[in-house]
């Protein structure tokens, strides 16, 4: 079930944000997630977040601010079950157009992307990491 974050979900999605972020870029030193932990927990309520649900407990979120989607996170032990297509279909619901950043070694994103109507539109450096990373575009089809 996928539903509006709450405030009493933070500590959920933060655990979900941090374990997935260590797991999944190995190419970043775990250190920089853990020390722009306290950054994300402040600012991430700011943005439009929806969260996927099962049995009472959170496995997964997306976030959005506008069109731009600042992530899509799903645990790992629920991962491949369409949950993060699911939350990537509820924030195109209401939009023509999104647009996402994602590191050019995370393979795994990429093609999930691809797979949901997404392109890459350019290639830059992100200055916080020194990792390439593409910006990827998705358009509703008229």
């Amino acid at each position: 079930m996928i539903r509006e974050f709450q405030k009493n979900d933070l500590n959920d999605i933060m655990r979900i944000w941090e374990s997935e972020n260590i797991k999944t870029h190995t190419f970043i030193p775990k250190e920089y997630w853990e020390s722009n932990y306290n950054f994300v927990k402040e600012v991430l309520p700011n943005a439009e977040i929806y969260v996927y649900v099962i049995k009472e407990k959170i496995v997964g979120f997306v976030g959005v601010n506008n069109n731009y989607v600042e992530g899509i996170f799903v645990d790992t032990n629920y991962q491949g079950d369409g949950i993060g297509t699911s939350l990537l279909n509820k924030v195109k619901e209401n939009r023509d157009n999104l647009i996402l950043s994602v590191y050019k070694k995370n393979v795994n994103a990429i093609n999930f992307y691809k797979k949901n109507g997404f392109m890459i539109v350019c290639e830059k450096i992100d200055e916080n990491t020194n990792e390439i990373e593409y910006t990827m575009n998705w358009n509703k089809k008229i």
